[in-house]
């Protein structure tokens, strides 16, 4: 996939500040608007290993729902039920029914 001009300055911004998770998911999700789902998840996958400790919630279901597209349904169910418990454990019950209703779904 070609990379957008936005990409580049997302990767910019990183080499300064590697452990911006914001920033990593916004990267994330300007290879998903570009059509790259592949690559969104690697990106999405890396977030929620770096921010283990705190998690960020929304990787978790952008990774989901990524991963549905790819039709790589098993794995985004696990990423699914790992970002339910994260945004559980986090009191985000917004972010918890909309990863629960996608995982009912995938079923």
């Amino acid at each position: 996939m070609a990379r957008t001009p936005r990409m580049e300055q997302i990767e910019a911004l990183l080499a300064d500040d590697p452990d911006d998770h914001e920033l990593r998911y916004f990267l994330g999700m300007e290879h998903a608007g570009a059509g790259d789902d592949a690559a969104c998840v690697a990106v999405l996958h890396d977030v929620i290993a770096r921010s283990a400790a705190k998690p960020y919630v929304p990787a978790y279901l952008q990774a989901g729902q990524a991963l549905a597209r790819l039709d790589r349904t098993a794995e985004a169910c696990d990423v699914l039920r790992a970002g339910v418990e994260a945004a559980r454990r986090a009191g985000d019950t917004h972010a918890q029914g909309e990863m629960q209703g996608l995982l009912d779904s995938l079923g």
